[in-house]
This record gives C-alpha cells, structure tokens and sequence, in this order.
C-alpha cells in the first residue's frame, strides 16, 4: 500500500503506480466520486475524459439551415429526444 502526505495546500502527490494504473500525466484532471462500501466511505479517482463523440455528428448541406436559431432548435429536440431515451431505459 502506498502512502501519500497532505501539504498545508491540501496538494498529494500520487503514487506512480495509481498514475500509471489511471493512465493520467502531469496537468490531467480526475473526478473523484464518493461511494459507501461495506459501510465505510471510500472516494474513486477516475480520469476526466472529454466526450468527443458528437465531434463529427453536425450535417451540412443544402437540405440544412445554416441560421443561428434554426441551428439552437435542433440542438433543443436532439437533447430532448436523448434525454427521453434515457429515462426510457432507467
């Protein structure tokens, strides 16, 4: 088990090992999440990742307006209708 010191910052150096295992570097971001385990709070690291999959997602084309608010609205159904087929699954 590794053992990390808390500075009067509140900053820890992390363990190599926990950097490696997590895939992160000097600079990355981690989310931390607390969790009760057998009764006991523990805290999870997991790097943040930025979610780049809408990244290619945008259509152009004649048949698709180019207008700011056009633009907005069908951002607007596109998140309702994503946010509709979640709570269907939950």
């Amino acid at each position: 088990m590794s053992t990390m010191t808390l500075t009067a910052k509140r900053q820890a150096t992390l363990p190599r090992e926990l950097c490696d295992e997590l895939g992160v570097h000097p600079g990355d971001r981690l989310d931390v999440e607390r969790a009760v385990v057998g009764g006991q709070a523990v805290w999870i690291l997991k790097p943040h990742r930025i979610d780049w999959s809408w990244i290619g997602s945008v259509q152009v084309g004649p048949d698709y307006s180019h207008d700011l608010d056009d633009i907005r609205a069908s951002i607007g159904r596109a998140v309702a209708e994503n946010r509709a087929g979640t709570e269907d699954r939950a």
